[in-house]
């Protein structure tokens, strides 16, 4: 996975290239489900399964699904009439607000069901009381934070890792780039601050803020066509850099800055325009060399699927809570694969977002070089036997290979939590 700057940005292009088929380069009209010939290749690849139920002969039927609260940290415990049990570390952050919502209207359409047939009940638990209709975080982080508590139950029951329950493995190790997320300070104060992380993580490849996130007026003005050469120039050559804006920008602002970017040799350019501006998103594309990467925001399968068909993105980045699982995103993935184009998971800031990022990244033949680290929880206590979850001299972290998510919480720490039960 050690992969240069200059070859990282060559192989994107190149694939993004090599990958387009007539009528639907950079630079041509998007063009209709009936004569874009990637449309057909993807439902394709959306129609096969994820999940190896094949490891699994006999039902494993749903006891119990239990949402357990302590402080500010939401765990979600899944048992089985067996005996079973799988826990997930869901994205607290979030679930503080939409919690009811796992409780009432989706842990009781897996009680009762035989956990083998996950993709099926992912998708049917959609219909249940009209669920679809909560369709974006307040559906996709709950369901993402079950799916991730039966794949760690049925990876304690194969003894194999959740990477190997959707896929086969591909990376034992990640190199992680230095997501710096700060805005609102000079460029100065971001190089001293991206300087002390990189200290630390010993990451090879970095990512900072551009403008001043869905077109707020940047602060201080000028900070973004002020830092993307002193990054450039700070960390040398061989730093591979990227940057992210959150979706700062018109169409038009977005590409000079996406210019400025090419000059200094940045690999990738994320949401250059708000996330749900696709049209935007394509026309950005079409006028730049950089490729451009979204998915964070993204809620939906059939706007990755015009994505990508339509060479609007040359990145993918769905996000393990916010797209609702690692089935969805290996889905995702696959689509990003068959045209040459890389998968660089978003992970969510909270909890053990980076474990599960790190499972998937195992997982799928068509990983970047550098994936997303912005800290470690040290706040829940828990041990992995597998790896020391810490990046070595080369920027590299070794996924865990014990079973399921690979890591034991302090079980003296679970009884700590209480029953969420509706509300508080």
């Amino acid at each position: 996975m050690q992969v240069s700057r200059r070859n990282l940005l060559k192989s994107s292009l190149a694939a993004g290239a090599a990958a387009a088929l007539p009528g639907s380069a950079h630079g041509s009209p998007c063009l209709a489900p009936g004569t874009n010939p990637h449309y057909a290749q993807f439902d394709e690849i959306l129609n096969q399964p994820v999940f190896k139920r094949e490891l699994f002969p006999d039902p494993v039927i749903i006891a119990s699904v239990e949402l357990l609260h302590y402080k500010d940290s939401y765990l979600c415990r899944v048992r089985s009439k067996d005996g079973a049990e799988g826990i997930s570390v869901g994205n607290s952050m979030q679930l503080d607000s939409i919690y009811p919502f796992f409780t009432t209207r989706l842990a009781p359409f897996f009680i009762g069901k035989d956990a083998r047939d996950l993709e099926v009940l992912l998708e049917a638990s959609t219909v249940y009381k009209s669920n679809y209709k909560f369709t974006g975080l307040a559906l996709w982080i709950p369901m993402a934070t079950l799916e991730f508590a039966i794949l760690d139950m049925f990876g304690r029951m194969s003894g194999k890792s959740i990477g190997q329950l959707i896929g086969e493995i591909h990376n034992k190790e990640i190199s992680v780039y230095q997501a710096n997320s700060e805005r609102d300070i000079s460029a100065e104060l971001t190089i001293e601050h991206l300087k002390e992380q990189v200290a630390i993580s010993k990451a090879k490849a970095i990512k900072f803020k551009l403008g001043g996130r869905m077109s707020h007026p940047e602060f201080p003005k000028g900070r973004s066509e002020q830092l993307i050469p002193l990054v450039r120039k700070t960390f040398g050559d061989d730093m591979v850099i990227s940057a992210d804006a959150n979706g700062s920008y018109t169409a038009a602002q977005a590409i000079p800055i996406g210019k400025l970017m090419q000059e200094y040799k940045y690999v990738f350019y994320e949401e250059p325009v708000p996330f749900d501006w696709y049209e935007e998103t394509k026309q950005v594309a079409d006028a730049l060399q950089i490729p451009i990467a979204l998915g964070e925001q993204e809620p939906s399968m059939h706007n990755f699927r015009w994505l990508l068909a339509n060479n609007a993105i040359g990145v993918a980045q769905p996000d393990m809570f916010y797209f609702g699982g690692m089935v969805r995103c290996t889905r995702v993935a696959r689509m990003a694969n068959a045209q040459g184009k890389p998968t660089i998971p978003h992970i969510s800031d909270s909890g053990l977002g980076f474990l599960y990022m790190m499972h998937f990244v195992s997982a799928i033949p068509n990983a970047g070089p550098y994936h997303e680290f912005k800290s470690f929880n040290d706040t829940l206590p828990f041990t992995c036997a597998t790896s020391t979850l810490r990046s070595d001299d080369n920027g590299r972290l070794k996924v865990p290979t014990g079973p399921g998510l690979g890591v034991e919480i302090d079980p003296d720490y679970i009884k700590r939590y209480e029953l969420v039960k509706v509300a508080y």
